[in-house]
């Protein structure tokens, strides 16, 4: 294994927060009803028009358009400073470096964001690239975020782990061929991870790197 390429949020690190208050402020500025805690909770991962649809049945381009900009322009505001990392992040990513495994994060964020938080938390040197939602044109399920990760990192999808704790992660994987270690820090439970091919699913992120050794 060369490459080991994770997720962020309910993976590395969580923004609950700060995404939830982004979520009910867009609702507003377009005019929809607050959402309940829990529904929106269930969202995070997905990218911000499925959001949108999945918590008030808009599929309008437009608005979804427009509740982006709304997020975004929150997210400025909220975002980093909501951010925290899980207790087992910081110790696999320095192990992994001491190893010389290349790591990389793709995430449904802008990429200047991840890397905000990774400088709030003296990580940057600890991750060799950063693929978010501003770089593609198609993101998670399809493949396209991870294919360019392993680009950057020199890596065939089979040299490679993806971590994630979504069916939205699990899929990803499976379309680019990459093995998938789900992390049951996230909303999903185990059974929905399990139905996709899997190296493992394990409750936190020290254990998969305990499977992934």
């Amino acid at each position: 294994m060369r490459a080991l390429i994770f997720d962020f949020d309910y993976t590395l690190g969580d923004t609950t927060e700060g995404i939830l208050t982004c979520i009910s402020w867009g609702l507003a500025r377009l005019g929809f009803p607050p959402a309940p805690r829990e529904e929106m909770r269930r969202t995070i991962g997905l990218s911000l028009g499925p959001t949108l649809e999945r918590l008030t049945g808009c599929a309008d381009a437009e608005k979804a358009r427009e509740f982006t900009r709304a997020f975004m322009e929150k997210a400025d505001q909220v975002m980093v400073d909501s951010a925290q990392l899980y207790p087992d992040t910081l110790p696999v990513l320095e192990s992994l470096r001491a190893r010389g495994v290349r790591t990389a994060i793709v995430t449904t964020k802008a990429s200047f964001r991840i890397r905000a938080i990774l400088e709030k938390f003296h990580a940057v040197s600890l991750v060799d690239a950063i693929v978010g939602s501003d770089m593609v044109e198609r993101e998670k399920p399809h493949p396209e975020p991870l294919f360019m990760a392993l680009g950057m990192l020199g890596a065939e999808p089979g040299e490679a782990l993806y971590v994630g704790d979504s069916p939205v992660d699990a899929e990803c994987a499976a379309r680019a061929g990459v093995p998938f270690a789900g992390v049951l820090t996230g909303t999903a439970g185990r059974e929905e991870l399990e139905a996709f091919p899997h190296v493992c699913v394990a409750e936190s992120l020290a254990e998969i790197f305990e499977e992934a050794r």
